[in-house]
């Protein structure tokens, strides 16, 4: 793949990262319509690359609010780390099993059957952005009533950390989350954790602090499936440039950290009380422009 196209996905990936509006299905898109196939081996590892470059982002960003928060103390790292292991054990639970009933369902009477290979459906990423909208939406509109509960109230929240009724109901969606590009995860479990009744600030801290607890394991899955594809493809006489996929995934995640790094300061003032109803709006919004890709062919 041209290293132009690499640059300019990696730049989509990083600039969309902070935004609930779903990275990885605007990555997809771009992808579409630079001719490139969303399902290859070598993409899907390019997209997961993509997200390790912002996953560092994220960790430079939010490295000094974590050190408040999650370390400040023996006691506040204990109660984080229960319930970030508890979140992310419900993802494993729901997340991995869900995937395999879909590969069963969605392949069946083939033998080798992955997940990865709806990646390129725009109609799918299209539902998954217009559900993840409206459920963004409706968090955002009742976060606006809430802000004037809490205006009334000023008694402070010290807690640093979700409880654990949240933390469950956040991994659960965020198994949710797994199959489905378009499927806001950043979006989906900030959202659901709000809805839970946890302070947007509380879950968006723990959303992210999840997402880079979640990436390694899904970067090791597509390396090896990049590695299975590849010798699959030297058997039928047609190999795969691996050197040159990983070579491009690392350069991808170069730009995304940097783009992400920007859009993480840039855009903070986005995600003041009040205004995550808008990224509702847009992923609904978003959603019509995908499926409308998708009747023309892309």
């Amino acid at each position: 793949m041209l290293i132009w196209k690499v640059i300019l996905l990696a730049l989509l990936q990083g600039f969309a990262e902070l935004l609930p509006v779903s990275s990885s299905a605007h990555v997809v898109v771009g992808e579409k319509l630079l001719h490139l196939d969303p399902s290859a081996p070598e993409m899907t590892l390019l997209l997961v690359m993509l997200h390790t470059g912002t996953m560092f982002a994220v960790i430079v960003y939010f490295w000094k609010t974590w050190q408040r928060t999650y370390f400040a103390s023996r006691d506040a790292f204990l109660r984080f780390a229960i319930r970030a292991v508890w979140a992310t054990g419900l993802t494993a639970v729901i997340g991995y099993p869900l995937i395999k009933l879909i590969e069963r369902t969605a392949f069946e009477g083939q033998s080798k059957a992955e997940i990865e290979l709806l990646f390129s459906r725009l109609d799918l990423i299209a539902y998954a952005l217009l559900a993840a909208g409206v459920l963004i939406l409706i968090a955002g509109l009742r976060e606006r009533t809430a802000v004037v509960n809490v205006a009334r109230n000023l008694t402070p929240d010290l807690r640093t950390s979700v409880t654990m009724n949240q933390a469950a109901w956040i991994g659960a969606v965020q198994g949710l989350c797994l199959p489905f590009r378009g499927f806001s995860r950043s979006g989906a479990t900030i959202s659901t954790g709000m809805l839970a009744g946890a302070a947007r600030d509380r879950a968006e801290r723990f959303s992210f602090a999840l997402a880079v607890i979640l990436t390694p394991p899904v970067v090791l899955r597509e390396a090896l499936r990049l590695v299975k594809a590849t010798h699959a493809a030297a058997a039928t006489g047609v190999p795969i440039n691996l050197g040159g996929a990983v070579l491009s995934s690392l350069l991808g995640a170069v730009f995304a950290f940097v783009a992400g790094l920007a859009a993480l300061r840039w855009l903070s003032s986005w995600l003041e009380a009040g205004r995550w109803y808008l990224f509702g709006i847009y992923c609904i919004a978003a959603a019509g422009v995908v499926f409308y890709l998708h009747t023309i062919g892309y």
